[in-house]
């Protein structure tokens, strides 16, 4: 029995608060839980990674702000659509940094190793690809693609360059999924039979009501640039370019934004390469903004029995005018027990079934005859032991995250590690395809109405 069990053993009944630091000493996999970032070691000039930005919205600002916190990284240049955009960066990071419209300019300077994209994702694809046959290492935002056909391309082009590529679903870098997926994997909830996943919002932010600029117009936005790849172009739309997520010719909705996160934790806790079926129903209930994609949307995803685990279906569901507020959560259950994932940690509870089946209670043994009640008793009790009868006590088990970890600052050094040693990354373009590509086929299921089936080994639709 190993440490981890004799001391869940001890416990008895009463519920357990484990912390990272009481942890870390029974962890099978104690080398991942020990991310924890140093930042004592100096580089030298030479020595440093000089990263362009291609994509300065929200997430194009935070990847860089977190990027900068670990050491050895400076900021060489940032490429938007938007004038006012590149004019921020200058006042951010200084009036040194190279600002362009056109990311081949970055991509072309030499003095640049890596990228990070964080466009709409309409351009992930092709500006990654770009970027790794111009030698530079990518960070990309996810979902990886925009379309299910596009996996390959980027997959092919990273295995061609040998260059690292990170994909940016930062929580799976945070401890509690590496708590997480070591206890499933120790069995701690028996064998996985279903998974429900919920995030919902309840504001006009969350429903990606962004703050459009009073200058936006074709002069300050490079409108014609912005749809260059469309197959549909039509006239300057502000709303297309600064609320880019509420339409598919440009974002992928509520699966590729939400839906992504969710099971890229649960591909990681549980190893999985990806479901066989996907069906999605939804619509559009509040935000009648002009938004061609589903403001509620439930997806049913059918995981096959493989080597990695049992048999289990998955629910992802995302309401963006929920009573609820904001509000999200990851269950994952097994035949003993659940994990459920919170913000900052998670909590296990088991529910072991005694070894004996039920008798009595909500049973059909009080409607016979009194004679043939007791008959069946001395049988029952015959067969098994008083031990056989209990149902087992087991100890509820609550992870809390340290709050000193940043798992976004986590991904990123992890990347650069990647970077600078050609050590793996843990969310390179296969294992990000993988948690991308059913979510995308989710939103196929939604506008096909139809049942998608997927070969999740060779990542294709059938």
């Amino acid at each position: 029995m190993s440490n981890r069990r004799n001391f869940i053993k001890q416990l008895g009944g009463s519920a357990a608060l484990i912390t990272a630091s009481s942890l870390t000493s029974l962890a099978a996999q104690e080398k991942e839980e020990r991310r924890v970032l140093t930042f004592s070691k100096k580089y030298s000039a030479n020595d440093k990674i000089r990263i362009g930005v291609i994509g300065m919205g929200i997430m194009g600002y935070n990847d860089l702000n977190t990027a900068l916190k670990v050491p050895g990284v400076e900021l060489v240049a940032c490429c938007d659509l938007y004038d006012g955009r590149l004019q921020r960066a200058k006042e951010v990071y200084g009036n040194h940094i190279f600002t362009t419209r056109r990311y081949e300019e970055i991509l072309d300077r030499k003095d640049i190793d890596a990228v990070i994209i964080a466009t709409s994702d309409n351009w992930h694809s092709r500006i990654s690809i770009a970027a790794m046959e111009k030698g530079k290492a990518v960070y990309s935002e996810k979902p990886m693609v925009h379309q299910l056909g596009q996996g390959w391309d980027v997959i092919n082009a990273h295995k061609k360059s040998g260059k690292t590529m990170q994909v940016g679903s930062q929580r799976i870098s945070s401890l509690d999924f590496a708590k997480a997926k070591e206890l499933y994997q120790a069995g701690d909830i028996g064998v996985i039979n279903s998974v429900e996943a919920v995030t919902n919002r309840q504001s006009a932010l969350g429903a990606w009501q962004y703050t459009i600029p009073l200058d936006a117009s074709p002069a300050t936005v490079d409108w014609e640039r912005y749809q260059q790849f469309s197959k549909n172009k039509t006239a300057y739309n502000e709303n297309k370019f600064f609320r880019w997520r509420n339409y598919r010719e440009c974002g992928t909705g509520v699966a590729g934004d939400l839906f992504v996160h969710l099971l890229t934790g649960l591909h990681y806790i549980t190893g999985s390469k990806g479901p066989s079926k996907i069906y999605s129903i939804g619509g559009l209930t509040y935000w009648k903004d002009g938004r061609d994609v589903p403001d509620v949307m439930t997806s049913i995803l059918e995981y096959p029995a493989c080597d990695e685990h049992a048999a289990f279906q998955v629910t992802l569901r995302v309401n963006f005018i929920s009573g609820e507020g904001d509000y999200g959560y990851t269950r994952i259950t097994g035949s003993e027990g659940f994990i459920d994932m919170g913000w900052d940690g998670f909590t296990i509870k088991r529910n072991k079934m005694s070894k004996a089946p039920g008798i009595g209670g909500w049973d059909s043994l009080s409607t016979y005859p009194m004679e043939m009640q007791n008959k069946l008793m001395a049988q029952y009790n015959q067969k098994y032991s008083k031990e056989d009868q209990q149902t087992p006590v087991l100890a509820d088990i609550k992870y809390v995250s340290p709050p000193d970890f940043d798992e976004h600052v986590a991904h990123f050094t992890n990347f650069f590690d990647g970077v600078r040693n050609g050590t793996p990354v843990i969310e390179d373009p296969v294992f990000a395809f993988r948690a991308a590509a059913p979510c995308l086929a989710c939103n196929e299921s939604y506008f096909q109405n139809k049942v998608i089936e997927w070969d999740a080994g060779l990542m294709k639709q059938l």
